[in-house]
C-alpha cells in the first residue's frame, strides 16, 4: 500500500518540477536530490545524496516527507539550502552502530523469509562483521574504515568486512568507498591439501562413536557440507536426498565410492543427536567432533575429496556440480585447481586402459 502512495507522491513532485524524490530504507523515508557537500566533506561541488528524514514509511510520514521535499526543493533552486538544520534535527540525528545494525537486520529479513538458509547467511556473512563493531558508538565512515583496517590484509575476512561495511554505510546514507582496502584475496588463491582416499578410509575405522562414524562415512561418500548431515532424506538410499533448509535447494546425490556405502553400512542411518538454532551452529557441532577424535583434516576436506573423486569417475561436471548443490561455475573455479600432476597421470592411464577407478584397495582391516 505504501508503495502506491509513494509513487503518487513522487509523481506530484515531478509534475511540480521539484528536483527531490522520496525513497524508503529500513522502514524509514529519505529524500534524494542533488545536494551541496555536507560540512567536513572533501567534495566541493553538488552531487546526488540522501537526506534521511527519520519519518516512518507510513501515510503520515509520507505526507510530512512530501512537504519537506517541496521546501527543500525550493531552497535548492534558490541556492539557499544548508545542511545545518537537518543535521541537528532530532529526526536526522546520528544513531549508534547498534541502532543501524538493528534496522539493517529488520530490513534484511523484510526482504527474505527467515529460514535455516537465510539465518545461516546472516550469521556467517553479516553478524560476524557487525559483532566486531562497537555497538554503542555513533556510526561513522571513520569507524567503519578502522574496523576494516583492523583485519588482516588480503584475507577472506578483510574482503567480507569491506563488503558488509559498505552495505551498512549505504543503508545509513553514508557515501563510502572502501573498495581500495579490499586487497587481493580470491577463493582461487586458496590451496588445500585434499586427504587421499586411503587416509579417509583409515580414519573411518578410528572413530569410536557409531553415530559419528556414520556421519563421517556419509560426508566422505556423498561430499556433504557440515550442516547438511541434519537435512537428509535417507528413504531412497543409496540415492541420498539433501533437503531444502540447507545452503541450497534440495538436490540428489550418489555415493562415490559405492563400495564405501556397502562396507560402512551407511544404510543403517544413525544421525548424531545434535541441535542448534541455525546451520552455522549445526556445522560447528561437526567441526568439534572432528577435533574431538583428532581427525587431521577438516570436515570440508571430505567434500573437496569427493569433488575431485568424481573426476576419476568421469562424471560430467554439470552432474557433479548438481550433486554437490552448487553451480558449474563454482565447481570448475574451486575444484579444478586441485588436480595434481599425479592425479592427471592416474586419470589418463585409466582412460587409456578403459577402466573405471576402483576404491582404495587397502581398506584397514576390520
Amino acid at each position: 500500500m505504501i508503495d502506491g502512495k509513494l509513487a503518487q507522491a513522487n509523481g506530484r513532485l515531478k509534475a511540480a518540477r521539484i528536483g527531490v524524490t522520496i525513497g524508503v530504507k529500513g522502514g524509514r523515508l529519505y529524500l534524494r536530490a542533488t545536494f551541496p557537500p555536507k560540512p567536513g566533506s572533501d567534495r566541493n561541488i553538488s552531487y546526488q545524496q540522501r537526506l534521511f528524514t527519520g519519518y516512518h514509511a507510513n501515510p503520515a510520514g509520507l505526507k510530512a516527507a512530501e512537504l519537506d521535499a517541496r521546501v527543500i526543493g525550493s531552497l535548492l533552486e534558490q541556492n539557499q539550502f544548508s545542511w545545518e538544520p537537518y543535521l541537528k534535527s532530532p529526526q536526522a540525528q546520528a544513531q549508534t552502530v547498534g541502532d543501524w545494525v538493528e534496522r539493517y537486520e529488520r530490513d534484511y529479513f523484510s526482504r527474505r523469509k527467515r529460514t535455516a538458509k537465510s539465518e545461516t547467511t546472516w550469521a556467517s556473512d553479516y553478524q560476524k562483521v557487525f559483532g566486531a563493531l562497537p555497538a554503542g558508538e555513533l556510526l561513522t565512515l571513520e569507524l567503519l574504515d578502522q574496523a576494516i583496517r583492523n583485519t588482516e590484509p588480503d584475507s577472506r575476512t578483510r574482503k567480507r568486512f569491506v563488503d558488509v561495511c559498505s552495505r551498512l554505510a549505504r543503508f545509513a546514507g553514508l557515501e563510502a568507498n572502501f573498495k581500495p582496502l579490499q586487497g587481493t584475496y580470491s577463493s582461487n588463491s586458496v590451496v588445500r591439501d585434499v586427504p587421499p582416499d586411503q587416509e579417509i578410509a583409515a580414519w573411518w575405522e578410528k572413530i569410536p562413536n557409531p553415530a559419528w562414524r556414520w556421519a563421517y562415512g556419509m560426508m566422505a561418500a556423498y561430499g556433504l557440507r557440515n550442516h547438511e548431515l541434519f537435512h537428509l532424506d535417507c528413504s531412497r538410499l543409496p540415492l541420498l536426498l539433501v533437503k531444502d533448509g540447507g545452503k541450497t535447494e534440495m538436490h540428489r546425490c550418489h555415493p562415490f565410492y559405492p563400495e564405501w556405502f556397502e562396507k560402512w553400512d551407511l544404510a543403517n542411518v544413525q544421525v548424531p543427536p545434535c541441535s542448534g538454532p541455525n546451520n552455522t551452529a549445526l556445522g560447528n557441532r561437526v567441526t568439534h567432533a572432528f577435533d574431538r577424535y583428532s581427525i587431521p583434516f577438516s570436515p570440508y576436506d571430505l567434500r573437496h575429496a569427493w569433488a575431485v573423486r568424481t573426476i576419476k569417475f568421469r562424471i560430467p561436471t554439470t552432474l557433479a556440480a548438481r550433486m554437490m548443490g552448487h553451480s558449474v561455475e563454482v565447481h570448475e573455479r574451486i575444484y579444478q585447481k586441485w588436480i595434481t600432476e599425479d592425479f592427471e597421470s592416474e586419470v589418463i592411464a585409466r582412460l587409456l586402459a578403459g577402466d573405471r577407478p576402483l576404491p582404495p584397495s587397502n581398506f584397514p582391516p576390520s
